[in-house]
Order: structure tokens, then C-alpha cells, then sequence
């Protein structure tokens, strides 16, 4: 989404160039697609208010007004609504508006209606798409300013998607700020001065411990890193409308508050996210282990599935709650009933989530990022944001201290760059300065340098980038192939 990648640089560039970037650096665009909220846009529909209202002489259930959408004279409008009245705030389609009815679409045009003219027509909230009513008009708040444009009243948003075809290397990019890195570094490289505005988390902070959960993982080679929090006081409700339309954008349909919040984040920084309703976690415990040969196990989407003693298993005390990685079950997940939740943030073993999805046939967002490999570093930071997002658009409460398995921590790998094995490869000479730039903006850390080369230290997200060569070919995508 154009919008959201907006989020964190400032951008406004036309959307064909910032497409040709992303596809010169790797993320090849194979499709853009313009969004709107509602079909149209409301092009051509203003606010309006009804001045006059008498009986069309030549039908009983007709209705001549004038109304005034802020311009020299008033519009005449034959209207059948039976609610419409002197004095109301009213959306007027005027004449070569387009209006949509599914995918089927009419044309605001001057006519005579029963011998009377009507230059424009009072709309229903079902004639302009923002809803099911169709019993007349759809009547405005009084404070609604004359004039105005129906877009900007209703807030309608309108969005540019890029549709990338990423290839498995590129886990770094399967999130919005993934992307928004690469789009900052290409164009800084041109000569731009832009800087990322990725969300804090400062604010976070425990409020109680009055629900810790115990967290117990088996193998930490299959699980190296689970991170969770209890979150008390929630009220389920409907997402805001600025979350919805993100959402909506890229395709998903929003579901509630807290659920449309763990896909916002997955989808923001690439880390998959799972809230538990804590309720339903026996014995204050999250177990995270393989389960007996064939165990009966309902997902999501009510299917009873037969386990393998290879699936790696989110259990309480007594039972199953989800197939790490992959897929909820039935019963834990978060309804409108929820009132507290154990929110997990966790780096699976990619093969492991990979064997798995493809025995139980399953394809999700979450597993498709476990598979290629996320950021085992971003864990708690994904647990923060999305926490804060729960608190302020949830009501939630902290309830637990992070609870945060990591046993042995993956080191950023170290690599050497010779500048002159750089240019033999690349065919050219770049300028070292160039380099060091176009290093720096990729968050390639500058450890030491020599006459001969760099010390380099690749940051975690980048589980592509191990070798002298790979440093050589990040260098060179930014640089220019062309």
C-alpha cells in the first residue's frame, strides 16, 4: 500500500516511479492496482442543504426542492424520498456524476421528470455505496459545511497497491517497512534526503502481574525465541477506520480490534503474531512442544486435523491451542466475548513450519513468512507495538511482565568486503564513499576499514546476506544495475 509505505518516508513520487525503483532493486512489481474505499470515489457528490420543498404537481409521491451546494444558484431536484424536509445537510450527485450499483454503473444527467427539471439527485446512503439503507435519503449532521466534497466529508480514502513478486531471498522485505528500507536507501543513493519514521515503543510499560502465564518450551531448536504478554481489561469492538482501510487495501477483510491489530503489525514489520483468549489457557501455562502421533486437533476453519509427533505445538496445561507457526485452533481464539488475551510473538524454525504447513495442506500468512525466515530480533518489538496498538484502541492493560525465551542468541554475521574483489566482480569502480553510503543506508554496520576493504555486520533481517559476494550484490542493486 502506497499510503501505509507513506507511514514511514516521505514520499511523492508518482507511483510508476516508485515502481520501477522497487523493481530495479529486487522487488519486481508485476501489478498496480488502484484502491478506493467506495467504488468511485464519490466524484461529483457534494454536501448540500434542502431550501425549498413543495409538491410536484404531477405526482403524488414527488417532491421539486432546491438545494444549495455552495454555488451562484441553487440546484432544482426532483426527489421521491419521503424523508427529505427544508433545512437538512443532504449528499447531492450532481449532473456527469457516476454512480455504482455493483458492477453496474449510471450517469447523473439533466432530465424532466413528470414535465419538471431535476439538475441532480439527493442520494441515499445505498446510492452512494456507504451502506444498506434504502428508505430514502441519507440525511447529514447539521454542522456539515455547504459544499464540501462528499470524499473528503466521509473520509473516503483512496490507495495505490504495488503487487510483488518476492522472491524467497527477500524475507527482509515481506513487510511494509521492509520495503520502505529498501525504497529509502535506493533513493538516498539518487540524492534524496529522506530518513524512516519507524513506530516507538518508549511508551510501553507493565501495568500489573496480575495474569503471568508460564511459558515452557521444549526444543529450543525447533523454537529458539517465544515471546508473550498477558493483556487484561479489552473490549472487542469494530477496528478504526484508519486500520480498516489499510487493511481493505491490501485485501483482507477486517474482523475485530484486537485480531485486525496482530494482522497490521505482521503485515507492517513482517513478525506473525497470535492472541490467545486467556480465558480459555488451563493452569496459567503455554507449553510449546510436539504433541502424540495422530492427536485429534481442530483448527480455524473447523477442520479436525491428525497431528504428527513433528508438529510443533502451542498447548496449555491440558490441551492443544494452535499449530505454532501456522494455524489457530477453533476454541482459543479471540471472540467477542474476550476480555483478556496472551499475545505471543515467536521465531519458529523455518523447515520445521515448512514441514508442517505442507502436511496439513495449510498455506497462511504467518507460516508463509516462518518459512523464509523472519527477524529472530524483532520478537519483542512486535510484542511492544502491537501491545500499545491493544492498549489504545482495545483498552487494554498490561498484565504480565514480557515473558521471553532465548536461550542462545543468534549472532549478526560477520563479513569482510575487499573493495578490490568488489570491482572485479562488479566490472567497475565504484567510489569507496559511494559504498559506505549505500552500506549505511541498508544498516550494514562499518565495524573496521583498511586501505584493502571493510569489516562489516550484517543486521539479523537480512538472512540472505552471508558472504562477500552477497555484500557485493546489495551494493551493486542499490548502485544501479543499469
Amino acid at each position: 500500500s502506497y499510503n501505509w509505505l507513506k507511514n514511514y518516508l516521505d514520499l511523492t513520487l508518482p507511483a510508476e516511479e516508485i515502481s520501477q525503483l522497487l523493481t530495479d532493486t529486487g522487488l519486481e512489481v508485476e501489478a498496480i492496482k488502484e484502491i478506493e474505499s467506495v467504488k468511485g470515489g464519490l466524484k461529483g457528490v457534494v454536501i448540500g442543504e434542502v431550501m425549498t420543498k413543495i409538491q410536484h404537481p404531477n405526482a403524488d409521491r414527488l417532491s421539486i426542492t432546491t438545494v444549495d451546494i455552495g454555488e451562484d444558484e441553487p440546484l432544482q431536484i426532483v426527489c421521491g424520498a419521503p424523508n427529505i424536509n427544508v433545512g437538512q445537510k443532504v449528499a447531492v450527485a450532481t449532473l456527469g456524476t457516476w454512480l455504482y450499483d455493483g458492477d453496474n454503473k449510471f450517469k447523473i444527467k439533466k432530465g424532466k421528470i413528470r414535465g419538471e427539471d431535476s439538475l441532480g439527485m439527493v442520494c441515499g446512503e445505498d446510492e452512494l455505496g456507504l451502506g444498506e439503507d434504502t428508505d430514502g435519503i441519507m440525511v447529514l449532521d447539521a454542522t456539515a459545511k455547504v459544499g464540501t466534497l462528499a470524499s473528503e466529508y466521509f473520509k473516503l480514502e483512496s490507495d495505490i497497491v504495488f503487487e510483488i513478486g518476492l522472491t524467497p531471498n527477500r524475507s527482509d522485505a515481506m513487510g511494509h517497512i521492509g520495503v520502505a528500507r529498501d525504497l529509502l536507501t535506493v533513493l538516498n543513493h539518487k540524492g534524496n534526503k529522506l530518513q524512516m519514521c519507524k513506530p516507538s515503543t518508549k511508551e510501553f510499560k507493565v501495568d500489573n502481574t496480575k495474569k503471568t502465564i508460564e511459558v515452557e518450551v521444549a526444543d529450543s531448536k525447533i523454537c529458539p525465541r517465544y515471546s508473550g504478554l498477558s493483556i487484561s481489561g479489552i473490549k472487542i469492538a469494530s477496528s478504526p477506520e484508519w486500520l480498516q482501510n489499510k487493511l481493505k487495501a491490501i485485501g483482507i477483510a477486517p474482523t475485530n480490534n484486537v485480531v485486525d491489530i496482530t494482522t497490521y503489525v505482521l503485515h507492517e514489520i513482517g513478525q506473525p503474531l497470535h492472541a490467545f483468549d486467556l480465558n480459555i489457557i488451563k493452569g496459567n501455562k503455554i507449553v510449546v512442544a510436539c504433541v502424540k502421533e495422530k492427536t485429534k486437533f481442530t483448527t480455524l476453519d473447523g477442520q479436525e486435523r491428525e497431528l504428527s509427533a513433528a508438529d510443533l505445538m502451542i498447548s496449555d496445561a491440558e490441551k492443544p491451542l494452535c499449530i505454532a507457526g501456522v494455524f489457530g485452533g477453533s476454541k482459543s481464539g479471540v471472540t467477542e466475548h474476550t476480555t483478556s488475551i496472551f499475545l505471543e510473538s515467536a521465531y519458529f524454525n523455518p523447515i520445521a513450519v515448512r514441514k508442517t504447513a505442507k502436511r496439513h495442506t495449510l498455506n497462511t500468512d504467518a507460516s508463509f513468512r516462518f518459512e523464509r525466515g523472519i527477524d529472530i530480533n524483532l520478537t519483542k518489538y512486535a510484542l511492544k507495538r502491537a501491545a500499545l496498538l491493544i492498549e489504545e484502541y482495545a483498552g487494554g492493560k498490561m498484565a504480565s511482565d514480557i515473558s521471553d525465551f532465548y536461550p542462545e542468541k543468534i549472532e549478526d554475521y560477520q563479513v569482510f568486503l575487499s573493495y578490490e574483489n568488489s570491482y572485479r566482480l562488479i566490472g567497475q569502480e565504484i567510489p569507496k564513499d559511494t559504498i559506505k553510503k549505500i552500506l549505511a543506508s541498508l544498516e550494514i554496520k562499518i565495524n573496521s576499514e583498511t586501505e584493502g576493504g571493510l569489516g562489516l555486520t550484517i543486521p539479523s533481517y537480512r538472512t540472505d546476506v552471508q558472504r562477500e559476494a552477497d555484500i557485493i550484490e546489495e551494493i551493486l542493486r542499490v548502485y544501479g544495475y543499469n
